[in-house]
């Protein structure tokens, strides 16, 4: 077993400002994407986006929070929320989900690319390969906190949490943040040339799908390792809902990959 290391969650504190790891986390993550994305439409020469830039980071950002929220609303704990429906706007209280957020996001790309006649493919494949930045920053933030900690178990790096009890379990953020983090932006970034090539089987939208699949999977993977939300448990004994919505995520990958290909035939 390994200790828990004991970080205090706020870095510091200045009279009723405390600025803490976990929003720490979350601003290195958006700001590593900000510049990565900025990279590659000088890169690839991409200056309709160029011209819209600040804006439709804004829209993305919005589309985020909003998602997120709602995601983890109608996904996770509906029936608390229909019963204290002035709690939804509440974000500070904890409770945003990555699948919810992720359909958010899309839409509101979606439509300002429509709003502005902006190729919206092409600007998916560009933002897309930069988000594994941000989730495994995040999942270290959520490292820090102690929270969305593994089930129990004994392998010798498990790890006794404050909120989980007396019994070791995995440090399933860390996981997280490897796999969905580190080796998902290394997949993508690696690749993330093949749709601007001219001779390219790669169309746009390549990226976007590919994260959708690569994301699907590997949260699948993890969540067998990681505490189900005590609200719901295991759906049928089985699967927990971030594994159902990763599955609907893979499925939703393959369809947009397919049907790209289809489209430059």
């Amino acid at each position: 077993m390994i200790p828990f290391p004991e970080i205090d969650p706020v870095i510091f504190s200045l009279g009723p400002l405390k600025v803490r790891w976990y929003g720490l986390m979350y601003v290195i993550g958006f700001s590593a994407s900000y510049f990565l994305v900025k990279y590659q439409i000088q890169k690839f020469g991409y200056k309709k986006l160029a011209e819209h830039f600040d804006n439709i980071n804004i829209t993305l950002i919005i589309s985020l929070i909003i998602g997120g929220r709602l995601g983890y609303v109608l996904f996770y704990n509906l029936p608390y929320y229909i019963e204290h429906p002035l709690e939804i706007p509440a974000t500070w209280s904890g409770g945003m989900s990555f699948h919810g957020a992720t359909l958010a996001l899309i839409i509101g790309g979606a439509l300002f690319a429509w709003i502005k006649k902006i190729d919206f493919w092409k600007g998916a494949d560009i933002y897309t390969v930069t988000i594994p930045v941000g989730l495994g920053f995040g999942r270290i933030g959520n490292f820090i906190n102690g929270e969305l900690f593994g089930r129990t178990t004994e392998v010798p790096w498990g790890m006794v949490f404050p909120g989980g009890g007396s019994a070791p379990r995995h440090p399933s953020q860390l996981y997280e943040a490897l796999l969905e983090g580190l080796v998902l932006f290394l997949i993508l970034w690696s690749l993330k040339h093949k749709p601007w090539e001219s001779d390219s089987s790669w169309p746009h939208g390549s990226m976007l799908a590919l994260f959708l699949i690569g994301y699907g999977m590997m949260r699948f993977m993890v969540e067998f390792f990681r505490e189900p939300d005590p609200q719901i448990g295991l759906i049928s004994g089985v699967l927990t809902m971030g594994q159902i919505l990763c599955l609907a995520m893979v499925a939703g990958g393959a369809a947009i990959m397919l049907y790209r290909k289809r489209q430059i035939r």
